[in-house]
Formats: structure tokens, C-alpha cells, sequence
């Protein structure tokens, strides 16, 4: 089976899709490939892209997915840099203890954000 070659998807993109906010053309330069994976059993494929705007710098994530000749793609405008993508990638599902103790950090919050952000050392 043939491998996908990313860089020409990501090519073919920076052609084609424009930023849903101002019109402008995708700079090759400002997106990047988070995740991929291939199939080479049915010849598929599913690429995550992350790319910036150069004009109005807002950021969209896309997910191409190939079955066979089929080409399909999602854009979402997102607030997330790349450097947000790979992060949140790369860290595992949020667990019910997660969620438990954000809720008892939230019983005590009064409200000043730049303390309870603050580095506590």
C-alpha cells in the first residue's frame, strides 16, 4: 500500500481552504501537523492540522480524514496556539478525580484570579 504523504496534504490545504474569518489563504509556514495516523490495510488516512491566520492571527484546527479516493475536512476556529495542540495532545483524558477537586477549589474561590494562578512557591 502507498503511503500518505503529509506534506502535500497540508500543501493542498494551504491551496485550497481560506481562514473563515478573513478570507485570507493559509501560510504553509504557520500550520503544523499535530496528529496523524494511516491504515494501510484500507488505504486510509486522518490527519489533525493546526494553522494561524498571518492576517487576523485567529487559529483553526482541521481534521482530514481519507478513505480510500474520499477526502473529507472538518475546520474548527479554536483559540488554542500550536504549541496549546501539542500540549493538550499529549495529556491524558480529564478523571473523575479532576473534577472533584476542581469543585472543592471552586467552594473556596473568591473571585481573585490572579492569586489562585499565581506560582505557589
Amino acid at each position: 500500500m502507498e503511503q500518505r504523504d503529509f506534506k502535500k496534504i497540508v500543501e493542498w490545504l494551504g491551496v485550497i481552504l481560506k481562514c473563515p474569518i478573513c478570507g485570507t489563504k493559509y501560510n504553509l509556514g504557520k500550520t503544523q501537523v499535530i496528529e496523524s495516523e494511516q491504515n494501510s490495510v484500507n488505504n486510509d488516512a486522518r490527519i489533525l492540522i493546526h494553522s494561524d491566520c498571518s492576517k487576523c492571527k485567529s487559529s483553526v484546527m482541521f481534521n482530514v480524514e481519507i478513505r480510500g479516493p474520499d477526502v473529507f475536512s472538518v475546520g474548527m476556529v479554536t483559540d488554542l496556539t500550536g504549541k496549546d495542540s501539542n500540549k493538550f495532545k499529549n495529556s491524558g483524558p480529564i478523571t473523575a478525580d479532576d473534577i472533584i477537586n476542581l469543585h472543592q477549589g471552586l467552594k473556596t474561590f473568591k473571585g481573585d484570579f490572579i492569586s489562585a494562578l499565581a506560582d505557589k512557591k
